[in-house]
């Protein structure tokens, strides 16, 4: 998931090692039209080496890709598992098999983006507070509540876990939107008639470097 912009408020400019870093981080991660996107990832069953190699290398790429999340399927393994950083900016975590529970009957609507979606961001509803129950990378048990922004980063992560894009949690209107730009290479068009900041689709310059609130970085 990448942090998305609410407001026009300036972001950092990349500096060209930063853009170059994220260009590469871009490439490694797989994009709308994989089907592994639209699967069902596997339940991991073995914590060995290899696995916290693997939640180290997703952490990585979230970083170089300015991202807050990051999702296994979403660099081209299907298993239940992903990377976060708490409140976008704070300890990467990695989260293995995760069971995540709304806690309040409070929904919160922000705009959401994802590494998978560069460039298009949309309004998504989401539960204010979660359970999320699972194991780390080392296979400690995990069962916390999260609320806030980091609420919002596990549940865009986890739904592709279960092959679900932000295009499934939008409205009609926004989906019609992104769905139009990814057509056809422009930057995409918001309903209201703005166009979105960023460069579109096929472009590395989507408003994701913000420390401001709402989802578009994993």
């Amino acid at each position: 998931m990448a942090e998305e912009e609410n407001e026009a408020s300036a972001r950092p400019e990349l500096t060209p090692e930063e853009q170059a870093r994220r260009d590469a981080a871009l490439a490694q991660i797989v994009q709308l039209g994989d089907p592994v996107l639209r699967t069902t990832a596997a339940e991991i069953t073995v914590f060995d080496d290899e696995l916290m190699s693997f939640a180290a290398h997703m952490v990585a790429l979230m970083d170089d890709a300015i991202g807050v999340g990051l999702a296994a399927p979403q660099v081209g393994r299907p298993i239940r598992m992903f990377v976060y950083r708490e409140d976008g900016d704070g300890p990467a975590r990695a989260i293995i098999n995760p069971v995540i529970e709304p806690i309040t009957e409070v929904l919160e609507t922000e705009d959401e983006g994802c590494l998978s979606l560069v460039g298009l961001y949309m309004p998504v509803e989401r539960p204010a507070a979660v359970r999320l129950r699972g194991k780390d990378a080392a296979g400690r048990d995990v069962d916390e509540r999260l609320d806030g922004f980091t609420a919002r980063i596990v549940q865009h992560e986890n739904d592709h876990l279960d092959g679900v894009l932000i295009l499934e949690r939008t409205t009609p209107e926004w989906r019609r939107a992104a769905l139009k730009a990814l057509q056809s290479g422009e930057p995409m068009i918001r309903p209201d008639g703005a166009t979105a900041e960023g460069e579109g689709p096929a472009g590395a310059g989507d408003p994701s470097a913000s420390a401001e609130p709402a989802a578009d970085r994993a």
